[in-house]
């Protein structure tokens, strides 16, 4: 699939610079980049057991999650 996206110059050319020196194109290290970015984000487990509990505060999601979790005592620094 293609996609345009916006880049601020001076990360532009490093990534073409990255991508030449590594002999991969342009499309493969932004490909590689975002796959990269996603595996961390899902593995991250202290991030989704946070996701998980405010789930029970408030499924909706509707942002008092944090609020309740400060309140209830089950945040702890």
């Amino acid at each position: 699939m293609k996609v345009a996206v916006s880049l601020p110059d001076a990360l532009f050319t490093q990534a073409d610079r990255f991508a030449a020196r590594a002999g991969i194109n342009r499309s493969q290290l932004y490909a590689q980049a975002i796959e990269a970015f996603l595996s961390a984000q899902e593995a991250d487990p202290v991030t989704q057991a946070l996701d998980e509990l405010a789930e029970e505060f408030e499924p909706s999601g509707g942002g008092a999650a944090g609020r309740a979790l400060i309140d209830d005592g089950r945040w702890e620094w």
